[in-house]
């Protein structure tokens, strides 16, 4: 008999996927429905937050995948992790509204780092965070990532990213020693 609260499971993503992430994304950052979540920006940025084009290009980046999280036979986290020379980059992180706050996120951050380490060996993994998320980039320090102090600028005019509500907007970079 199989286990109803088994833990999750992970999987590269596949093109079949698209549609199902891009909704998952946007659930757990964009409209009311983010705001079940504590990871919303429903309050700083409107529109998009990432559409098929997008997802499609992180599952087909040749030195990349996009990493699909799964329990009881739903997609509920995914992330991008993309092999950069001595180091990976940690982006597109969604977690389900319904459970963020329960460990999944901590689960989900913790087995791509490992994959990263093992699978490309590198040493550090770097990830951009809007440096106006002071609680999110306060989870991810207490998971052992630092702030750099090193920003670059929010795509302002590209509706593809969504609509920011201000204009203080940019991306701080954060680290994580892999030892």
């Amino acid at each position: 008999m199989e286990n109803v609260a088994a833990g999750p499971t992970f999987r590269d993503a596949t093109d079949a996927d698209v549609d199902v992430l891009v909704a998952l994304i946007e659930s757990a950052y964009r409209g009311d429905a983010s705001r079940v979540g504590w990871t919303t920006e429903a309050d700083i940025l409107e529109g998009q937050r990432t559409d098929p084009e997008g997802v499609l290009e992180v599952i087909k980046a040749p030195d990349g995948k996009l990493l699909v999280v799964e329990r009881d036979g739903g997609v509920v986290a995914c992330c991008q992790l993309e092999h950069r020379g001595d180091h990976a980059y940690f982006g597109m992180f969604a977690v389900s509204p319904a459970l963020q706050g329960v460990g999944l996120g901590k689960a989900v951050i913790a087995e791509a780092e490992r994959q990263a380490r093992e699978d490309w060996g590198v040493t550090e993994m770097h990830m951009t965070v809007i440096s106006v998320r002071e609680d999110l980039i306060a989870w991810y320090e207490r998971r052992g990532y630092r702030r750099t102090g090193k920003t670059t600028p929010f795509p302002y005019g590209e509706e593809r990213f969504g609509i920011p509500q201000r204009d203080d907007l940019q991306f701080e970079l954060l680290v994580k020693p892999l030892v």
